[in-house]
């Protein structure tokens, strides 16, 4: 089945995880990170972003000084959008693909696998579903998603992370990065 095929009719049974599935989306991740664990370029990163492929879904730039904080399924889709790149996927389609994936939750997205032919991305559920992609000559190769959550919750749990709590930025354990200086001045002004 493409992955630009609606999956809202299906009842299949859902797996639980076995594994963490990464911090909750209250967890930021500034542009230098996102950039380290997704394998990505700040040049990559900031087109991505400029043309909403991949948006930061905790806090946008908003102008000179502002930060990009990334979620942990932020970087996990960069994540995917390399490997398809990678693979000689156009762009194009990696988009068709992404805007697909954008509105599903971290534990949906987990339990698929991305297969391509080199132009179209399908989505597979099981390995009946890859299979008969295979047998069918379609497949060339997969990203299989659960081993890049897994991965991706082992690597990114050395990095800091920034904390979102209302309009402030609270602190999580020793791992996170306090606010800059001026971005404190900003804060304490619009208070």
């Amino acid at each position: 089945m493409s992955i630009f095929d609606s999956h809202d009719d299906i009842d299949a049974p859902v797996q639980e995880s076995l594994f963490d599935l990464g911090p909750s989306d209250e967890v930021g991740y500034r542009v230098p990170i996102a950039c380290q664990v997704a394998g990505i370029t700040y040049r990559q990163l900031d087109y991505w972003a400029r043309t909403d492929l991949v948006n930061p879904s905790i806090r946008n730039a908003t102008g000179s000084g502002s930060q990009r904080l990334y979620s942990f399924t932020d970087i996990l889709v960069l994540k995917i959008v390399k490997g398809l790149l990678d693979t000689g996927i156009s762009l194009q389609n990696i988009r068709l693909a992404v805007d697909n994936l954008r509105d599903r939750g971290i534990n949906e997205i987990s339990e698929i696998t991305l297969v391509s032919d080199g132009t179209t991305v399908y989505e597979c559920r099981s390995n009946d579903e890859i299979i008969d992609l295979l047998g069918g000559g379609q497949g060339v190769f997969a990203i299989a998603v659960p081993q890049i959550v897994k991965e991706l919750t082992g690597t990114i749990s050395a990095f800091p992370s920034e904390r979102i709590g209302g309009d402030a930025v609270a602190e999580e354990s020793d791992n996170v990065v306090a606010l800059d200086e001026l971005a404190a001045r900003r804060e304490r002004r619009s208070s």
